[in-house]
């Protein structure tokens, strides 16, 4: 039985379609132009013409400080839609947190197919060294696309 259920799950991967994720990147923004006062805002940044639908973000932060293992709280955040060539505030991350990597993980729904990309911001490049202008949110900061 088990050799017909792995031949069935062949056959079903190799049917669906794989889609790339375009026009959707994720920024990180300084909330103030101070950079001291250490908060940031994390937002998406939906470039397309079209709305994302069933948005859905898990978000983690993780690495080493001193030999020891740290991970942060993994949070969820849903949005129902994210209109097109918008941009929609997800979370705040403290700079004190800079030293982990961060990686947020975003599943979305266009046009009956459902899409999924991992954005990761490494250990140490959420600094202001890597600033761009951020589309739509009209402020600088680090962005993924």
């Amino acid at each position: 039985m088990s050799r017909i259920l792995e031949a069935l799950m062949c056959i079903m991967k190799k049917d669906i379609p794989i889609r790339k994720v375009e026009g959707v990147a994720l920024a990180i923004v300084p909330r103030s132009e101070n950079l001291a006062e250490g908060l940031w805002d994390t937002y998406i940044v939906n470039l397309k013409n079209q709305p994302l639908k069933s948005v859905l973000v898990s978000s983690k932060g993780y690495g080493e400080e001193q030999g020891e293992s740290l991970k942060t709280t993994t949070l969820r955040h849903f949005f129902e839609e994210i209109k097109a060539e918008a941009a929609v505030q997800v979370e705040p991350i403290q700079s004190k947190l800079f030293h982990l990597t961060h990686e947020y993980w975003i599943s979305f729904v266009q046009e009956d197919y459902m899409f999924d990309k991992k954005f990761i911001f490494v250990k140490g490049s959420i600094d202001e060294a890597h600033f761009t202008n951020i589309p739509l949110v009209n402020k600088r900061g680090v962005m993924i696309k």
